[in-house]
């Protein structure tokens, strides 16, 4: 069993692929002009103009006579590299989930990843408020990148929380029937956890990824990021992950003991201790 974190991999592996990802997100109409070219003109225009206006390398020419630079296509092929990487040395601290399975280190490492963002989102805020309270000079751009990152944030710990079987879970009803009744519970709840997913990407695939992505909407303001272009796929990407991560909980967890719930659960025994040694008592 792995448990043993916090090593200096597990910190440098999800800030890097962050960095990559945060740089072909933000040159992905590059990637759309070179590989899923618009064919209206007008279209084109407006994309190759947005990529102009938001390229941050502009003077290093795109390769092949594109418009994606060789620090974009690094970029991207370094993402799926250490992702790769992540997945293999992320490990499983001591107040995590302990009955993983090896397809469960996916779901860590975007949780380690999440864990990155939460840090980099509180930079963002401190820089920000210093920079208005201390210097009196606001920047234009750190509110909307904070939302930006906790919309990221509230997707991604989506799936962690679901491989963690951390989200909320109502057990008066699930408790009180034998082991084969709950198996009953289970299959329906995620048959309507995919059910949704299913419909919910059938829905709005066309809108999310031809008006939103394709089209790279903008959020329309001084900083202008592509919030609507990102999150609403995220979306539907993230949703799909979550059902595929209760059927893999639903495999590994059928021949498993049941587990009884009481009001003692709800209790955090370092909480309990660290309150009564601030009252005095022990």
């Amino acid at each position: 069993m792995e448990d043993d974190s916090g090593s200096f991999w597990e910190w440098i592996i999800p800030l890097a692929f962050i960095i990559c990802t945060s740089w072909v997100i933000w040159h992905i109409p590059a990637f759309i002009l070179d590989l899923l070219r618009p064919s209206s003109d007008s279209l084109f225009q407006q994309i190759s103009q947005l990529h102009l206006r938001k390229d941050v390398t502009p003077d290093i020419p795109g390769l092949f006579g594109g418009f994606a630079d060789i620090v974009d296509w690094a970029a991207l092929i370094l993402m799926p590299v250490l992702f790769y990487f992540g997945v293999k040395t992320v490990r499983v601290a001591k107040m995590e989930f302990q009955e993983w399975r090896r397809i469960d280190k996916i779901a860590l490492f975007v949780g380690r990843i999440t864990m990155m963002l939460i840090i980099s989102m509180t930079c963002v805020m401190l820089y920000e408020v210093f920079l208005r309270y201390a210097l009196e000079t606001p920047t234009l751009w750190a509110n909307e990148l904070t939302l930006w990152i906790a919309g990221f944030i509230f997707l991604l710990s989506g799936l962690y929380a679901m491989q963690q079987r951390c989200h909320i879970r109502i057990f008066l009803l699930y408790d009180a029937v034998p082991r084969w009744v709950q198996h009953i519970f289970d299959v329906i709840w995620v048959f309507l956890v995919v059910v949704f997913a299913f419909f919910l990407v059938f829905g709005s695939y066309k809108q999310v990824f031809v008006t939103k992505f394709y089209k790279w909407e903008m959020w329309g303001t001084a900083f202008d990021p592509p919030i609507p272009a990102t999150i609403q796929p995220m979306i539907l990407i993230m949703v799909v992950l979550i059902a595929v991560q209760a059927v893999i909980n639903l495999i590994a967890d059928w021949n498993t003991e049941p587990v009884v719930h009481t009001a003692a659960d709800d209790i955090d025994e370092n909480e309990l201790k660290a309150i009564k040694r601030s009252v005095g008592v022990e």
